[in-house]
This record gives structure tokens, sequence and C-alpha cells, in this order.
């Protein structure tokens, strides 16, 4: 293979209209040069490219067009190589890793996910999705680069964090439970029944703060909406997961006379490996994204 990489772009600019005139002056070439470089290419590959029986107009010839986007992609590639050694050059990381309580709200996440992939179109994304506890373990043992997360009391000490914003909860039960169907619910009546927290299952955290004297505990919110489905007692909830599709009609919002608190959400990432401009830009786009729900 001789073939260069100009001459495949001056065979694709010929093909998409240019005159080989025109061609030469874009590359401020002499036109014989041009010329020259399509019948080097042409003798590289075996084939004619162009016909030139119908004068100073060219011709892509049937082997010109079957090769036409094979060149292009060629062409493309290099950009896409050029693009990516610029980037690392300037500092972008070549990869980020992002783990995700599974139930964040997923619009602001893929909303970010979906402007972060324009503004750094050659960056690697890896997602994955677990439980509360699950984000940090991964930040730990290096399977993530950073964590998006429910903030609680017992954060690892080897992970710095920054807040992005706060989602609401609400008091949910199941729908057949006893509490759907009281108007308002105090503290009192809430102690009476059997309450469902959430706890990372390898922290002392307490999910929350307990009201009743029995208390189920689970690491996830699905699982926990799941179990009050199912009436085995009220908790909290975020408040698109208690109003996510398929649980309509099957949970039930409390009005109380105490409001839970909100959830901060937190980006987390290791003490000894700083966020890239990518991460950091993603972390802003984030926070943006969570204002922007409320």
């Amino acid at each position: 293979m001789q073939w260069n990489l100009e001459q495949l772009e001056i065979f694709v600019g010929i093909a998409e209209g240019a005159s080989f005139s025109a061609m030469a002056r874009r590359l401020g070439r002499a036109q014989s040069a041009v010329s020259t470089a399509i019948a080097l290419l042409e003798t590289d590959l075996g084939v004619a490219l162009f016909a030139r029986s119908n004068g100073r107009t060219p011709v892509i010839t049937a082997a010109g067009l079957a090769l036409l986007e094979e060149a292009r992609e060629v062409l493309r590639q290099c950009q896409r190589l050029d693009s990516r050694a610029q980037a690392l050059c300037a500092g972008q990381e070549p990869l980020l890793r992002l783990a995700l309580d599974e139930a964040m709200p997923y619009q602001p996440v893929l909303d970010a996910l979906d402007a972060l992939a324009a503004a750094f179109p050659h960056l690697e994304v890896q997602l994955t999705s677990g439980a509360q506890g699950d984000v940090a373990r991964k930040l730990l043992t290096d399977q993530a680069d950073l964590g998006l997360l429910f903030r609680h009391e017992h954060m690892p000490q080897a992970l710095e964090r920054q807040a992005l914003g706060d989602v609401a909860q609400v008091t949910a039960c199941g729908a057949q439970h006893p509490l759907a169907s009281q108007r308002g619910v105090g503290r009192r009546e809430l102690a009476r029944h059997r309450q469902l927290l959430i706890a990372p299952l390898e922290h002392p955290y307490p999910g929350g703060e307990q009201i009743a004297p029995q208390v189920w505990r689970a690491d996830s919110f699905y699982l926990l909406a799941e179990l009050l489905m199912r009436g085995l007692g009220w908790g909290w909830l975020p408040r698109h997961v208690a109003r996510y599709p398929s649980y309509q009609g099957l949970l039930a919002e409390l009005a109380c006379d105490w409001v839970p608190p909100a959830l901060v959400v937190e980006l987390a990432w290791r003490r000894n490996a700083a966020p890239g401009p990518a991460a950091r830009w993603l972390a802003q786009r984030l926070a943006e994204e969570l204002r922007a729900i409320g």
C-alpha cells in the first residue's frame, strides 16, 4: 500500500463535486499535482476512480463509488485520532466510569449524559448502578471514578464529596394499608405501624429517623417500594420513585404533619484520584439538571 491520506482527501473532494482545478486551489497546489495524486491513487488501488472522457468534468466510476465511503471513513477515523490525541494532551481523561444509585432521578442523569456526549465526543463512558452502599464500594475498590449517590452519615473517609442538589421525599404506604385511608397522619399514628427504612448492608447508617418501634430495613428504594406495596409498613421514598408509572394505584402518599427531609445528592470520588475536565464538567451539568427539576 503506497497511497496516502492527502490522496484520499483529493479523491473525496473531487467525488463530492470539486473539479480538479478547484481542488488544486483549495490545497494551494498546481492542478497537475492533483491529477498526479489521483493517478497514483488509482495505480495503488488498481482501479479507475474517475472517467475523463467528457472533458474537464470528472465523473466518478462504479469502482470509485464503491470505494468512496471507505475513503470517507478513513479520513473520519484520522480526524477522531487527531481530536482525541489533542484532548489527551490538554488533560482530558480518556475514560470516565460513573457509578450511580439506582434510585437517582433518571431524567436529570440522562439529560446530563446526553450533554456530556456532545461536549466530549471522544470520551469513553462506563455506567454502573446499584443499591445504597454499592456506589461507595465501587469507588473504594477502583471500579468507578465518580459516584452519584445520596448522602449519609457514614461516608468512607477516603472519599471526597460535592453536594449537587436534593431530591424530595414523600411518606408512602401500600394502597391497602390502614394508613392509606386516613386524611391526616401524625407521628404518633405512624409509630403504631411498622416502619421501613433504607440502610446500606455494610454500614451502620440507619437510613433516616426511626419513629416506630418495629422496623424493617432494605438497601434499595425500589425494594422498599415493593415491600410498601405489599402492605408491610410505611416508609419514605424519593418522590419520583413513589410516582413511578408501574406503582400508580399501588402506593399511597400520606399527608403527614411532618415532611421528611430531602435526600441530598452528592458526587463522590477517591481522594487520591481527582476528577478530570470531563468529570468536573459533568458535575456542574448534573447540578444544573437537578435544580431544574426542583
